[in-house]
């Protein structure tokens, strides 16, 4: 047996409280009698409380009212299978985990603030499969095409600038890795979401973005940072937070290079977002441009559907609750209580 909504089990503490009404309402009902006349004349004009059916009649409404709480679990037994053909696109999001992300031109750091829009993301996100690839000098998938938004969630949280230990940012080993992240017998849409402020320090990503262009996939940018770019806190081996510095000692200025992301945007027939703008973020990106390509079925399955029995808990609830008031409460006798 399964059930459709267990929350509904706080209600059970209720179940004692109305018993505990029905005896403050019986002493009641006995302590107005005995006020309005003595008892010899109750039983003569017959309105002495019958105290078993009394009992009887607050039963019934009991075991309604628990009856009640477990329809509203929604209980389901028996079942059946169904055919299933799940539907979406295939988005593999490709994000900067260079130390150039932990600059603080975008709030907290462009890090930080890329996972807060991918988040938002997958709170739109409806049957598409995402996968989750990371990058600095190096790439590779770090959580493979799923549509388990809760799995991809605790990848996306790990996610940090201590990743890969290769320095500098490659995005066309990036856009390389985001394609093999795909799978290549699949006929559905393809999507490489790329975030990073654009610093480019290894071969031309353009070429790389050409082979994605003949694989059928469209790749949108997201440029992580400010046009005048902004110095790069870290923490040093002191515990100190200070500015990155290079090799000959000179602090070092990220900053945003959108040719390079408007070139691979446009080299597939894709957008070019920047996030200093006031109308980007990847859920306007989605809901603007990515939800509008024409869902493909990727994956038909059998699934078992458990049937929904509320209706005969509800049905028998009722049934007691209404014959409640069929059942008279005095007797020709005396009241006990």
């Amino acid at each position: 047996m399964k059930y459709e909504n267990l929350y509904y089990l706080y209600l059970l503490p209720a179940v004692p409280l109305l018993i505990l009404g029905y005896l403050l309402v019986f002493r009641k009902k006995a302590a107005d009698l005995n006020r309005f006349a003595n008892s010899k004349l109750l039983q003569k004009i017959g309105l002495s409380l019958n105290l078993r059916m009394l009992w009887f009649k607050a039963i019934l409404v009991t075991v309604g009212v628990l009856l009640l709480i477990w329809a509203l679990m929604g209980p389901k037994w028996g079942y059946h299978w169904e055919e299933v053909e799940k539907k979406g696109i295939d988005v593999v999001i490709a994000v900067d985990t260079s130390r150039s992300m932990l600059a603080d031109d975008v709030k907290p750091n462009r890090l930080q603030a890329s996972k807060r829009e991918i988040e938002d993301l997958l709170n739109v996100l409806e049957g598409d499969r995402v996968g989750l690839v990371a990058f600095a000098g190096a790439a590779f998938t770090y959580c493979p095409l799923t549509s388990d938004y809760g799995a991809f969630r605790l990848f996306l949280n790990d996610l940090s600038t201590n990743l890969i230990p290769l320095g500098g940012t490659s995005l066309s080993e990036a856009i390389r890795k985001s394609i093999a992240a795909f799978d290549v017998k699949a006929k559905n849409h393809k999507v490489i979401i790329l975030i990073t402020d654009g610093e480019n320090h290894e071969d031309d990503p353009i070429q790389a973005a050409a082979k994605a262009k003949d694989s059928g996939i469209v790749i949108y940018t997201v440029g992580i940072g400010k046009k005048e770019g902004s110095y790069i806190k870290v923490i040093d081996e002191g515990g100190r937070e200070t500015f990155l510095k290079d090799r000959q000692g000179q602090v070092v200025k990220s900053r945003l290079d959108e040719i390079t992301l408007n070139k691979i945007a446009l080299e597939t027939g894709g957008l070019y977002t920047p996030s200093y703008g006031t109308k980007w973020g990847l859920e306007k990106i989605y809901k603007d441009n990515i939800a509008k390509i024409e869902d493909t079925t990727y994956k038909t399955q059998r699934v078992k559907r458990y049937i929904d029995r509320f209706q005969i808990p509800l049905f028998v609830a009722l049934i007691l609750i209404v014959a409640e008031v069929f059942f008279p409460e005095s007797r020709r006798g005396r009241a006990r209580l």
